[in-house]
Protein backbone atom coordinates (compact mmCIF):
# COMPACT_ATOMS: atom_id res chain seq x y z
CA UNK A 1 0.00 0.00 0.00
CA UNK A 2 1.31 3.39 -0.97
CA UNK A 3 0.72 6.07 0.87
CA UNK A 4 -1.15 7.99 -2.30
CA UNK A 5 -4.08 5.04 -1.50
CA UNK A 6 -5.51 7.26 1.28
CA UNK A 7 -5.30 11.05 2.25
CA UNK A 8 -2.75 12.59 3.11
CA UNK A 9 -2.47 14.45 6.53
CA UNK A 10 -0.26 17.73 7.49
CA UNK A 11 -0.43 18.84 11.47
CA UNK A 12 2.26 20.49 13.86
CA UNK A 13 2.49 17.85 15.89
CA UNK A 14 4.20 15.00 13.86
CA UNK A 15 3.19 12.37 16.40
CA UNK A 16 -0.11 12.86 15.16
CA UNK A 17 0.64 12.37 11.21
CA UNK A 18 2.53 9.78 12.15
CA UNK A 19 -0.29 7.79 14.39
CA UNK A 20 -2.62 8.16 11.41
CA UNK A 21 -0.73 6.73 8.83
CA UNK A 22 0.47 3.84 10.86
CA UNK A 23 -3.48 3.14 11.27
CA UNK A 24 -3.98 2.81 7.67
CA UNK A 25 -1.02 0.33 7.43
CA UNK A 26 -2.73 -1.59 10.68
CA UNK A 27 -5.78 -1.73 8.97
CA UNK A 28 -4.49 -3.63 5.76
CA UNK A 29 -4.26 -6.32 8.14
CA UNK A 30 -7.67 -7.10 9.45
CA UNK A 31 -9.61 -8.13 6.00
CA UNK A 32 -11.52 -11.20 6.08
CA UNK A 33 -13.15 -13.42 3.30
CA UNK A 34 -16.42 -15.17 3.64
CA UNK A 35 -16.49 -18.71 3.16
CA UNK A 36 -18.98 -20.83 1.45
CA UNK A 37 -19.91 -22.08 5.09
CA UNK A 38 -20.55 -18.46 7.09
CA UNK A 39 -21.85 -17.12 3.56
CA UNK A 40 -20.32 -13.29 4.54
CA UNK A 41 -19.53 -11.00 2.09
CA UNK A 42 -16.25 -11.66 0.18
CA UNK A 43 -14.30 -8.86 2.11
CA UNK A 44 -15.18 -7.40 5.87
CA UNK A 45 -13.11 -5.91 7.99
CA UNK A 46 -13.18 -7.75 11.66
CA UNK A 47 -10.64 -7.91 14.77
CA UNK A 48 -8.45 -11.10 14.11
CA UNK A 49 -9.27 -12.52 17.02
CA UNK A 50 -13.02 -11.75 16.77
CA UNK A 51 -15.32 -14.93 17.17
CA UNK A 52 -18.25 -12.87 15.47
CA UNK A 53 -18.91 -9.88 13.44
CA UNK A 54 -20.19 -7.95 15.92
CA UNK A 55 -22.78 -4.85 14.71
CA UNK A 56 -21.77 -1.83 16.69
CA UNK A 57 -18.14 -2.55 15.76
CA UNK A 58 -19.46 -2.77 12.11
CA UNK A 59 -21.29 0.26 12.42
CA UNK A 60 -18.66 2.27 13.95
CA UNK A 61 -15.53 1.26 11.33
CA UNK A 62 -17.98 2.49 8.26
CA UNK A 63 -17.16 6.25 9.25
CA UNK A 64 -13.34 5.80 9.01
CA UNK A 65 -13.08 2.93 6.06
CA UNK A 66 -14.90 6.03 4.60
CA UNK A 67 -11.57 7.90 4.25
CA UNK A 68 -9.55 5.02 2.63
CA UNK A 69 -9.92 6.95 -0.94
CA UNK A 70 -12.41 3.61 -2.16
CA UNK A 71 -8.89 1.39 -1.66
CA UNK A 72 -10.82 -0.62 1.04
CA UNK A 73 -14.74 -1.45 0.49
CA UNK A 74 -16.90 0.26 2.98
CA UNK A 75 -20.70 -1.12 2.41
CA UNK A 76 -20.38 -5.15 2.87
CA UNK A 77 -19.47 -3.96 6.80
CA UNK A 78 -23.37 -3.28 6.57
CA UNK A 79 -24.42 -5.42 3.72
CA UNK A 80 -22.96 -8.55 6.04
CA UNK A 81 -26.21 -7.47 8.27
CA UNK A 82 -29.03 -6.85 5.90
CA UNK A 83 -28.53 -9.97 3.69
CA UNK A 84 -29.26 -12.00 7.57
CA UNK A 85 -32.17 -9.92 8.05
CA UNK A 86 -34.98 -12.69 9.31
CA UNK A 87 -38.63 -12.38 7.92
CA UNK A 88 -39.72 -10.13 11.01
CA UNK A 89 -37.53 -7.58 10.23
CA UNK A 90 -34.79 -8.99 13.05
CA UNK A 91 -31.04 -8.02 12.45
CA UNK A 92 -28.55 -9.69 15.00
CA UNK A 93 -25.89 -7.70 17.23
CA UNK A 94 -23.65 -10.58 16.76
CA UNK A 95 -23.11 -13.61 13.83
CA UNK A 96 -20.94 -16.57 13.72
CA UNK A 97 -17.47 -16.19 11.80
CA UNK A 98 -17.81 -20.14 11.60
CA UNK A 99 -20.91 -20.73 9.81
CA UNK A 100 -22.16 -16.85 10.00
CA UNK A 101 -25.48 -17.74 12.05
CA UNK A 102 -26.61 -15.61 15.15
CA UNK A 103 -25.04 -15.44 18.13
CA UNK A 104 -27.57 -15.44 20.96
CA UNK A 105 -26.16 -14.92 24.73
CA UNK A 106 -27.99 -15.37 27.66
CA UNK A 107 -28.09 -11.87 28.85
CA UNK A 108 -29.35 -10.61 26.03
CA UNK A 109 -31.63 -13.08 23.84
CA UNK A 110 -32.58 -11.54 21.14
CA UNK A 111 -28.88 -10.19 20.14
CA UNK A 112 -29.83 -6.53 20.26
CA UNK A 113 -27.21 -3.89 19.34
CA UNK A 114 -27.31 -0.01 19.39
CA UNK A 115 -30.00 0.95 16.05
CA UNK A 116 -27.53 3.09 14.46
CA UNK A 117 -27.83 1.92 10.80
CA UNK A 118 -29.66 4.77 9.63
CA UNK A 119 -27.07 7.21 11.41
CA UNK A 120 -24.08 5.18 8.94
CA UNK A 121 -25.72 5.61 6.28
CA UNK A 122 -26.42 9.01 6.38
CA UNK A 123 -23.03 9.36 6.92
CA UNK A 124 -21.93 7.17 4.12
CA UNK A 125 -24.57 9.13 1.70
CA UNK A 126 -22.94 12.45 2.45
CA UNK A 127 -19.02 10.88 1.72
CA UNK A 128 -19.62 8.38 -1.31
CA UNK A 129 -22.79 10.40 -2.87
CA UNK A 130 -24.35 7.04 -4.16
CA UNK A 131 -28.42 7.92 -3.57
CA UNK A 132 -29.43 4.63 -5.31
CA UNK A 133 -28.20 2.64 -2.17
CA UNK A 134 -30.72 4.32 -0.03
CA UNK A 135 -33.42 3.40 -1.90
CA UNK A 136 -32.23 -0.47 -2.30
CA UNK A 137 -31.73 -0.43 1.75
CA UNK A 138 -34.59 1.77 2.91
CA UNK A 139 -36.97 -1.36 2.89
CA UNK A 140 -34.42 -3.45 5.44
CA UNK A 141 -33.85 -0.25 7.88
CA UNK A 142 -37.93 -0.07 7.97
CA UNK A 143 -38.36 -3.51 8.80
CA UNK A 144 -35.74 -3.85 11.06
CA UNK A 145 -37.07 -0.63 12.83
CA UNK A 146 -40.27 -2.19 13.11
CA UNK A 147 -39.14 -5.12 14.49
CA UNK A 148 -37.38 -3.29 17.49
CA UNK A 149 -40.86 -1.36 17.86
CA UNK A 150 -42.89 -4.43 18.35
CA UNK A 151 -40.30 -6.56 20.37
CA UNK A 152 -39.09 -3.93 22.98
CA UNK A 153 -41.64 -0.42 22.68
CA UNK A 154 -43.20 -0.45 26.14
CA UNK A 155 -47.28 0.59 26.98
CA UNK A 156 -45.18 4.36 27.80
CA UNK A 157 -43.42 4.79 24.70
CA UNK A 158 -40.35 3.47 25.90
CA UNK A 159 -38.08 0.50 24.97
CA UNK A 160 -37.28 -1.73 27.83
CA UNK A 161 -34.19 -4.01 26.24
CA UNK A 162 -30.90 -5.66 28.43
CA UNK A 163 -28.44 -3.49 29.62
CA UNK A 164 -25.84 -4.95 27.11
CA UNK A 165 -27.78 -3.86 24.21
CA UNK A 166 -26.13 -0.74 25.38
CA UNK A 167 -22.40 -2.28 24.84
CA UNK A 168 -21.89 -1.15 28.67
CA UNK A 169 -22.23 -4.56 30.34
CA UNK A 170 -20.52 -3.58 33.49
CA UNK A 171 -21.88 -0.05 33.76
CA UNK A 172 -23.38 -0.22 37.26
CA UNK A 173 -27.17 0.23 36.00
CA UNK A 174 -28.65 -2.85 36.92
CA UNK A 175 -31.80 -1.21 38.27
CA UNK A 176 -31.89 0.68 34.99
CA UNK A 177 -35.08 -0.50 33.01
CA UNK A 178 -35.15 1.82 30.32
CA UNK A 179 -32.02 3.01 29.07
CA UNK A 180 -31.58 6.54 28.16
CA UNK A 181 -28.80 5.66 25.44
CA UNK A 182 -30.71 2.87 23.64
CA UNK A 183 -33.92 4.73 24.24
CA UNK A 184 -31.92 8.08 22.52
CA UNK A 185 -30.04 5.61 19.69
CA UNK A 186 -33.78 4.99 18.38
CA UNK A 187 -34.80 8.38 18.72
CA UNK A 188 -31.73 8.77 16.19
CA UNK A 189 -32.95 6.04 13.96
CA UNK A 190 -36.01 7.84 13.52
CA UNK A 191 -34.28 11.17 12.82
CA UNK A 192 -32.06 9.51 10.35
CA UNK A 193 -34.56 7.59 8.40
CA UNK A 194 -36.81 10.83 8.09
CA UNK A 195 -33.25 12.05 6.52
CA UNK A 196 -33.05 8.80 4.04
CA UNK A 197 -36.60 9.92 3.20
CA UNK A 198 -35.77 13.31 2.15
CA UNK A 199 -32.83 12.47 0.16
CA UNK A 200 -35.26 10.36 -2.00
CA UNK A 201 -38.06 13.00 -1.89
CA UNK A 202 -40.27 10.52 0.04
CA UNK A 203 -42.65 13.47 2.32
CA UNK A 204 -44.33 9.92 3.15
CA UNK A 205 -41.56 7.86 4.85
CA UNK A 206 -39.98 11.39 6.10
CA UNK A 207 -42.85 12.84 8.17
CA UNK A 208 -43.59 9.24 9.79
CA UNK A 209 -40.18 8.69 11.06
CA UNK A 210 -40.12 12.79 12.17
CA UNK A 211 -42.91 11.69 14.34
CA UNK A 212 -42.05 8.78 15.67
CA UNK A 213 -38.49 10.85 16.28
CA UNK A 214 -40.67 13.92 18.05
CA UNK A 215 -42.94 11.67 19.97
CA UNK A 216 -40.02 9.65 21.64
CA UNK A 217 -38.10 12.95 21.89
CA UNK A 218 -40.86 14.54 24.11
CA UNK A 219 -40.94 11.34 26.09
CA UNK A 220 -37.19 11.32 26.83
CA UNK A 221 -37.14 14.85 27.17
CA UNK A 222 -40.06 14.76 30.06
CA UNK A 223 -39.03 11.27 31.71
CA UNK A 224 -35.49 10.69 32.24
CA UNK A 225 -34.02 14.30 32.12
CA UNK A 226 -33.12 15.61 35.55
CA UNK A 227 -33.76 19.24 35.94
CA UNK A 228 -31.33 19.71 39.47
CA UNK A 229 -28.63 17.49 38.60
CA UNK A 230 -28.42 18.81 34.66
CA UNK A 231 -28.36 15.07 33.10
CA UNK A 232 -30.56 12.51 31.51
CA UNK A 233 -30.99 9.31 33.86
CA UNK A 234 -32.18 6.01 32.96
CA UNK A 235 -35.55 4.73 34.53
CA UNK A 236 -36.16 1.57 36.85
CA UNK A 237 -38.99 -0.77 35.78
CA UNK A 238 -41.69 1.41 37.64
CA UNK A 239 -40.36 4.48 35.57
CA UNK A 240 -38.49 6.09 38.23
CA UNK A 241 -34.83 8.06 37.79
CA UNK A 242 -31.92 5.90 38.67
CA UNK A 243 -29.71 8.49 39.21
CA UNK A 244 -26.45 7.31 38.29
CA UNK A 245 -24.00 9.66 35.70
CA UNK A 246 -22.89 7.87 32.84
CA UNK A 247 -21.77 8.53 29.44
CA UNK A 248 -24.58 7.00 28.37
CA UNK A 249 -26.39 10.07 29.29
CA UNK A 250 -24.79 12.50 26.31
CA UNK A 251 -26.10 9.66 23.38
CA UNK A 252 -28.89 12.73 23.59
CA UNK A 253 -26.81 15.19 22.24
CA UNK A 254 -26.15 13.48 19.00
CA UNK A 255 -30.00 12.67 18.47
CA UNK A 256 -30.68 16.58 18.78
CA UNK A 257 -32.85 15.55 21.78
CA UNK A 258 -31.77 18.60 24.29
CA UNK A 259 -32.93 22.34 23.60
CA UNK A 260 -30.23 25.00 24.56
CA UNK A 261 -30.63 25.05 27.99
CA UNK A 262 -30.20 21.41 28.65
CA UNK A 263 -28.09 21.24 26.28
CA UNK A 264 -25.49 24.00 28.16
CA UNK A 265 -26.08 21.96 31.28
CA UNK A 266 -25.19 18.70 29.37
CA UNK A 267 -21.92 20.72 27.92
CA UNK A 268 -21.05 21.53 31.76
CA UNK A 269 -20.99 18.09 32.72
CA UNK A 270 -18.46 17.71 30.24
CA UNK A 271 -16.27 20.24 31.82
CA UNK A 272 -16.76 19.52 35.36
CA UNK A 273 -13.73 17.90 36.94
CA UNK A 274 -15.37 16.41 39.19
CA UNK A 275 -17.81 14.35 37.17
CA UNK A 276 -17.02 14.15 33.09
CA UNK A 277 -14.51 16.69 32.34
CA UNK A 278 -11.00 14.76 33.87
CA UNK A 279 -7.82 14.36 32.47
CA UNK A 280 -8.69 11.87 29.25
CA UNK A 281 -11.72 12.60 28.11
CA UNK A 282 -14.72 10.91 28.32
CA UNK A 283 -14.93 8.19 31.02
CA UNK A 284 -17.91 5.64 30.95
CA UNK A 285 -18.64 6.86 34.36
CA UNK A 286 -18.65 10.27 36.50
CA UNK A 287 -15.78 10.69 38.52
CA UNK A 288 -18.04 11.11 41.44
CA UNK A 289 -19.74 8.13 41.15
CA UNK A 290 -19.05 5.47 44.25
CA UNK A 291 -18.43 2.82 41.74
CA UNK A 292 -15.52 4.97 39.35
CA UNK A 293 -12.70 3.41 39.33
CA UNK A 294 -9.55 5.54 38.07
CA UNK A 295 -7.82 2.08 36.42
CA UNK A 296 -11.16 2.09 34.93
CA UNK A 297 -12.61 -1.57 35.19
CA UNK A 298 -14.21 -1.64 32.07
CA UNK A 299 -17.93 0.54 32.35
CA UNK A 300 -16.60 2.14 35.87
CA UNK A 301 -14.75 4.63 34.20
CA UNK A 302 -12.83 3.56 31.35
CA UNK A 303 -12.55 5.79 27.72
CA UNK A 304 -14.01 4.25 25.02
CA UNK A 305 -12.96 5.44 21.77
CA UNK A 306 -16.84 4.87 20.29
CA UNK A 307 -17.94 6.63 23.34
CA UNK A 308 -15.64 9.76 22.93
CA UNK A 309 -16.41 10.12 19.42
CA UNK A 310 -20.22 9.82 20.29
CA UNK A 311 -19.70 12.60 22.33
CA UNK A 312 -17.53 14.83 20.36
CA UNK A 313 -20.08 14.36 17.67
CA UNK A 314 -22.63 15.44 19.33
CA UNK A 315 -20.89 18.80 20.65
CA UNK A 316 -21.05 19.64 16.82
CA UNK A 317 -24.08 19.38 16.78
CA UNK A 318 -24.86 22.07 19.23
CA UNK A 319 -22.10 24.75 17.40
CA UNK A 320 -19.72 23.44 20.44
CA UNK A 321 -16.93 22.72 17.80
CA UNK A 322 -13.71 24.46 20.05
CA UNK A 323 -14.38 22.08 23.36
CA UNK A 324 -14.93 18.89 20.68
CA UNK A 325 -11.59 19.72 19.04
CA UNK A 326 -9.89 20.09 22.49
CA UNK A 327 -11.01 16.70 23.61
CA UNK A 328 -10.20 15.32 20.75
CA UNK A 329 -6.77 16.73 20.50
CA UNK A 330 -6.31 15.64 24.83
CA UNK A 331 -8.07 12.22 23.75
CA UNK A 332 -5.25 11.58 20.85
CA UNK A 333 -2.16 12.74 22.94
CA UNK A 334 -3.21 9.78 25.62
CA UNK A 335 -3.36 7.52 22.75
CA UNK A 336 -0.35 8.42 21.68
CA UNK A 337 1.27 8.37 25.70
CA UNK A 338 0.01 4.31 25.56
CA UNK A 339 1.87 3.86 22.06
CA UNK A 340 5.14 5.04 23.38
CA UNK A 341 4.90 4.03 26.95
CA UNK A 342 8.14 4.28 29.34
CA UNK A 343 9.02 0.86 30.43
CA UNK A 344 9.23 -2.25 29.06
CA UNK A 345 5.57 -2.83 28.15
CA UNK A 346 4.50 -3.05 24.33
CA UNK A 347 3.30 0.24 22.74
CA UNK A 348 -0.23 -0.51 21.55
CA UNK A 349 -3.74 1.17 20.81
CA UNK A 350 -6.05 0.01 23.25
CA UNK A 351 -9.80 -0.70 23.33
CA UNK A 352 -10.18 1.41 26.01
CA UNK A 353 -7.63 3.42 28.30
CA UNK A 354 -7.30 4.99 32.12
CA UNK A 355 -9.55 8.32 32.65
CA UNK A 356 -7.43 9.89 34.75
CA UNK A 357 -3.45 8.86 34.22
CA UNK A 358 -2.13 7.56 30.88
CA UNK A 359 -1.80 4.13 29.94
CA UNK A 360 -4.79 1.75 28.90
CA UNK A 361 -7.80 0.72 31.11
CA UNK A 362 -7.39 -2.23 33.83
CA UNK A 363 -9.98 -5.01 34.74
CA UNK A 364 -8.36 -7.29 37.35
CA UNK A 365 -9.45 -11.19 36.81
CA UNK A 366 -10.02 -10.26 33.21
CA UNK A 367 -6.99 -10.89 30.64
CA UNK A 368 -8.18 -10.25 28.23
CA UNK A 369 -9.69 -6.77 28.33
CA UNK A 370 -8.43 -3.76 27.07
CA UNK A 371 -8.14 -5.90 23.64
CA UNK A 372 -5.05 -4.50 21.64
CA UNK A 373 -4.58 -3.01 18.30
CA UNK A 374 -9.01 -3.08 18.26
CA UNK A 375 -8.71 -1.09 15.53
CA UNK A 376 -12.64 -1.05 15.11
CA UNK A 377 -12.94 1.34 18.01
CA UNK A 378 -9.08 2.89 17.74
CA UNK A 379 -9.51 4.16 14.54
CA UNK A 380 -12.20 6.18 15.28
CA UNK A 381 -10.01 8.88 17.09
CA UNK A 382 -7.01 8.04 14.80
CA UNK A 383 -8.40 8.72 11.57
CA UNK A 384 -11.94 9.92 11.62
CA UNK A 385 -11.56 12.05 14.61
CA UNK A 386 -8.41 13.48 13.04
CA UNK A 387 -10.00 14.33 9.83
CA UNK A 388 -12.94 15.97 11.10
CA UNK A 389 -11.89 17.24 14.48
CA UNK A 390 -8.30 18.21 15.10
CA UNK A 391 -7.98 19.15 11.16
CA UNK A 392 -11.88 20.36 11.52
CA UNK A 393 -12.74 19.16 7.56
CA UNK A 394 -16.74 18.47 6.86
CA UNK A 395 -17.11 16.77 3.56
CA UNK A 396 -20.77 16.64 1.89
CA UNK A 397 -19.78 15.03 -1.46
CA UNK A 398 -24.17 15.45 -2.87
CA UNK A 399 -23.48 19.01 -1.70
CA UNK A 400 -20.40 19.63 -3.28
CA UNK A 401 -19.22 21.13 -0.12
CA UNK A 402 -16.07 21.24 2.11
CA UNK A 403 -16.39 23.19 5.56
CA UNK A 404 -13.27 23.69 7.05
CA UNK A 405 -14.34 24.30 11.02
CA UNK A 406 -10.97 25.76 12.90
CA UNK A 407 -10.94 27.97 15.76
CA UNK A 408 -7.10 29.21 14.88
CA UNK A 409 -4.87 29.24 11.56
CA UNK A 410 -2.43 26.64 11.72
CA UNK A 411 -0.55 24.68 9.68
CA UNK A 412 -2.03 21.94 8.65
CA UNK A 413 -4.30 20.52 6.12
CA UNK A 414 -5.10 17.15 4.23
CA UNK A 415 -3.73 15.77 0.41
CA UNK A 416 -5.22 13.61 -2.01
CA UNK A 417 -9.00 13.30 -0.42
CA UNK A 418 -11.33 11.99 -2.90
CA UNK A 419 -14.27 13.00 -3.67
CA UNK A 420 -15.90 10.39 -5.51
CA UNK A 421 -13.53 10.96 -8.94
CA UNK A 422 -12.37 14.39 -7.57
CA UNK A 423 -8.94 14.69 -5.84
CA UNK A 424 -8.61 17.84 -3.44
CA UNK A 425 -5.94 19.27 -1.64
CA UNK A 426 -6.26 21.83 1.11
CA UNK A 427 -3.24 23.38 3.11
CA UNK A 428 -2.46 26.39 5.12
CA UNK A 429 0.48 27.79 5.71
CA UNK A 430 1.84 30.98 6.56
CA UNK A 431 4.42 33.12 4.41
CA UNK A 432 5.50 37.12 4.48
CA UNK A 433 2.20 37.85 2.88
CA UNK A 434 0.41 36.36 6.05
CA UNK A 435 -2.03 33.33 6.53
CA UNK A 436 -2.18 31.59 2.47
CA UNK A 437 -4.91 28.72 2.13
CA UNK A 438 -3.80 26.38 -1.05
CA UNK A 439 -6.06 24.86 -2.71
CA UNK A 440 -5.98 22.05 -5.61
CA UNK A 441 -8.88 19.62 -7.31
CA UNK A 442 -9.76 18.59 -10.29
CA UNK A 443 -13.80 19.71 -10.49
CA UNK A 444 -15.57 22.57 -9.25
CA UNK A 445 -16.46 22.60 -5.60
CA UNK A 446 -17.90 25.05 -2.86
CA UNK A 447 -15.13 25.75 0.26
CA UNK A 448 -16.28 27.43 3.26
CA UNK A 449 -13.62 28.81 5.76
CA UNK A 450 -15.06 29.17 9.28
CA UNK A 451 -12.04 30.51 11.80
CA UNK A 452 -15.06 30.48 15.16
CA UNK A 453 -15.84 34.05 15.97
CA UNK A 454 -13.58 35.78 13.38
CA UNK A 455 -14.33 34.70 9.76
CA UNK A 456 -16.28 32.66 7.32
CA UNK A 457 -16.45 32.81 4.17
CA UNK A 458 -17.97 30.52 1.40
CA UNK A 459 -16.20 30.29 -2.38
CA UNK A 460 -16.03 28.34 -5.85
CA UNK A 461 -13.44 26.22 -5.83
CA UNK A 462 -12.82 25.75 -9.40
CA UNK A 463 -10.46 23.14 -10.79
CA UNK A 464 -6.79 23.18 -10.62
CA UNK A 465 -4.52 25.00 -8.46
CA UNK A 466 -5.44 28.20 -6.69
CA UNK A 467 -4.31 29.97 -3.35
CA UNK A 468 -6.03 32.40 -1.02
CA UNK A 469 -5.06 34.92 1.68
CA UNK A 470 -7.12 35.16 5.25
CA UNK A 471 -6.26 38.42 5.54
CA UNK A 472 -8.23 39.54 2.20
CA UNK A 473 -10.65 37.41 2.40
Amino acid sequence: MTKKDFPGIHFYDQGFVDLYNQTWAWVEDYWHKGTTRNKLQKQYFNYPNNKTLNQFEAIMSTFFLVYSNRHFPVMPQLDCFYERQESDGAIRGDYGIDDGKPVHARDNPESLNPPLFSWAEYNLYHKIGNKKRIKEILPVLENYFNWIEATFKRDNGLYATPLSATKMENSPRKEGFYFIDFNAQQAMNALYMAELGDILNDKEISFKYKRQYFSLKTRINSQMWNEEDGIYYDLDREGNQVRIKTIAAFWPLLAELPNEAKSEQLIAQLKNGETFGVEHPYPSLAADEESFDRHGLACRGSVYPPFTFMVIKGLEKYGAYELAREAAIRHLYYMLDALHPEGKEKGMLWEAYCPRSEGHARWPGHPHFPRPQFLGYTALSTITLMIENVLGLCISLPRKTVDWIIPTLEIMGIENLSLKRNLITILSSKSGRGWEIRLESEKLYYFTIDIIGKKKKTLPIPSGKCSMLIDKL
